[in-house]
C-alpha cells in the first residue's frame, strides 16, 4: 500500500513538473479565444446587460492571460464595451467565430516560426503571443515582450460580415487578408518586440513596419503574398518616385494604416520599407550581420535610418534630401484666410455665430483636425462643426464667443488634407473679441 502510494505520488509531482515546465516554455497561449466565445454564449441566453456584465467580466476578463489583461490597458478594452458590441454585432460576431477558433490550430506552426527566426538571429529576446478577442480597435501591437493579436480582426477575410458597421475601415482591412496568413502576421509582430526607438518620419516608419514583413519572409522561406506586396512588385518604379518625394516627411497617409481611405492600395509603406530592407540584405557581403542591422536599426535615430536607405543602394542616383523637402511643402496646401475676420484680429464681434476656414486648394472631406492651444478649452470658441463646402475647399466653425475674450486653437495637418492626400501646413488661430 505504501509502495503504491509512493508511485502515486511520484507520478503527480513528475506530471507537475512536465506541465509546469511546458507552461515555461508555452509561446503561443490560445485560451482567451475559448473563453469570450464561452462568455459570449452565455450573454445571448439573456438582454439583461448587467448579467452580460457578469458574463464577460467572470467567463472572460478574470480567466483572462496576462495577455489580454495587457491589451485591454493600451487599447481601454472594458467589459462594458464588449457588452455594447456584442449587442450591436451579431452578425460579425457569428461570421468571425469560426476563423478566430481555427487560428487556434496555428500555435505549433507559429512556435516552429519562432524556432527558424532565432536560428536567422540567433539574439532574439523572448517574447510570448497571445490570442484574444479585443474590441475592435487593433488587430495586433506589441507591448514590452508580448505580442497581443486582436483575433477578431486579425483573422477577419473577404467573406466576414460587416454589414453592421457604419464605417468602411474593416471592410478595407478584410479585403486585404487572407485566414493563412496568420502565422506571417504573428512573426511580423513578434519582430516587433525586438525593434527600439519611434521614427520621426515616413521613411522610418516605413522601414519599421517593412523590416518585419522582410525578416517574416526569411523566416517563411518563401515570398510573402500581402496584397500591399503584390501589388508594390508589379508596380516598383512608379511607387519609388512617389515615396521618394513624401520619404523625408511625417505625411504617412497615403501610405501607412490607410485601409478605409486608400484610393488604390492600402499601406503601400510597408511594402517600400520591406523593398528597401530586401535591397540592404542582398546588397550585403554578410547576410547574418545584415538581418542583425535591420532587426537592431535604432528608428529615433534619423541619421542612421538615412544612412540604412544609403547602404541599401535602393536609389541609385543622389538624395537631395532639402529639394525633396521643398518640392513636399510646395504641394501641401495651406490656409489662405478666415472669414468674416481675420487672424489677429482685436475687435471681433462676439454675436458672430460661424468662423469659415478657406483653404489654398480642395481638401478632403473624409476627415477635419483641430488642437487646443496650450491655454486649454477656456480659450477655445468652437462650439460645433459645419463641415466642408460643397467643393471643399472652405471649412466652417460653429462659435460660442464671450465680449472681450481671447481665443486661440490650431489646424492641424493629422486630418486636414488635400484631395491628393497632402497635409495641411498647420495653421495657428489667435483672435480677441470687442
Amino acid at each position: 500500500m505504501m509502495q503504491r502510494l509512493f508511485v502515486m505520488v511520484f507520478v503527480f509531482l513528475t506530471l507537475s513538473y512536465i506541465a509546469v515546465g511546458q507552461n515555461k516554455n508555452q509561446k503561443v497561449f490560445t485560451s482567451d479565444i475559448d473563453n469570450f466565445w464561452s462568455a459570449y454564449d452565455s450573454c445571448r441566453t439573456t438582454t439583461d446587460s448587467l448579467q452580460q456584465l457578469h458574463y464577460i467580466q467572470t467567463l472572460y476578463i478574470d480567466k483572462g492571460t496576462e495577455g489580454l489583461k495587457a491589451f485591454m490597458k493600451v487599447r481601454d478594452y472594458s467589459a462594458e464595451r464588449w457588452v455594447s458590441l456584442i449587442r450591436q454585432l451579431p452578425r460579425f460576431w457569428n461570421s468571425i467565430r469560426p476563423n478566430t477558433l481555427a487560428a487556434k490550430s496555428k500555435a505549433k506552426e507559429i512556435e516552429s516560426s519562432i524556432q527558424k527566426l532565432k536560428k536567422l538571429y540567433p539574439e532574439l529576446k523572448e517574447a510570448k503571443m497571445y490570442f484574444t478577442i479585443g474590441g475592435l480597435r487593433s488587430g495586433g501591437t506589441t507591448t514590452d515582450d508580448m505580442v497581443l493579436i486582436g483575433a477578431e480582426i486579425a483573422t477577419g477575410d473577404p467573406s466576414t460580415d460587416v454589414s453592421e458597421f457604419s464605417s468602411k475601415w474593416l471592410e478595407g482591412v478584410f479585403k486585404n487578408q487572407k485566414t493563412n496568413n496568420i502565422v506571417s502576421l504573428n512573426i511580423h509582430e513578434y519582430v516587433h518586440t525586438q525593434q527600439k526607438g519611434e521614427p520621426e518620419n515616413l521613411l522610418g516608419q516605413s522601414l519599421k513596419e517593412g523590416a518585419c514583413d522582410f525578416i517574416t519572409e526569411l523566416v517563411m522561406g518563401k515570398p510573402l503574398q500581402n496584397n500591399y506586396i503584390v501589388y508594390g512588385r508589379e508596380h516598383r518604379n512608379e511607387l519609388k518616385e512617389q515615396f521618394k518625394l513624401d520619404m523625408f516627411t511625417s505625411a504617412s497617409g497615403n501610405w501607412l494604416y490607410n485601409g478605409s481611405n486608400a484610393k488604390v492600395m492600402a499601406d503601400l509603406g510597408y511594402f517600400m520599407g520591406y523593398d528597401i530592407c530586401k535591397s540592404y540584405y542582398t546588397h550585403s557581403n554578410d547576410k547574418k550581420q545584415a538581418i542583425k542591422s535591420i532587426i537592431e536599426l535604432n528608428y529615433a535615430d534619423t541619421a542612421a535610418v538615412e544612412s540604412f536607405l544609403a547602404k541599401s543602394k535602393y536609389y541609385t542616383e543622389p538624395i537631395n534630401k532639402q529639394e525633396l523637402v521643398q518640392r513636399f511643402k510646395a504641394k501641401q496646401p495651406f490656409v489662405v484666410r478666415l472669414e468674416p475676420f481675420s487672424n489677429g484680429d482685436t475687435l471681433v464681434d462676439a454675436k458672430i455665430k460661424e468662423l469659415k476656414i478657406v483653404f489654398s486648394i480642395p481638401m478632403s472631406k473624409q476627415g477635419y483636425s483641430i488642437n487646443l492651444s496650450e491655454r486649454g478649452r477656456e480659450y477655445a470658441p468652437m462650439a460645433g462643426v459645419g463641415g466642408f463646402s460643397e467643393d471643399g475647399t472652405c471649412f466652417t466653425l460653429i462659435l460660442d464667443m464671450k465680449p472681450d475674450h481671447e481665443y486661440e486653437f490650431i489646424i492641424t495637418d493629422k486630418s486636414f488634407k488635400s484631395t491628393e492626400g497632402y497635409p495641411l501646413r498647420p495653421y495657428e488661430v489667435k483672435f480677441k473679441t470687442k
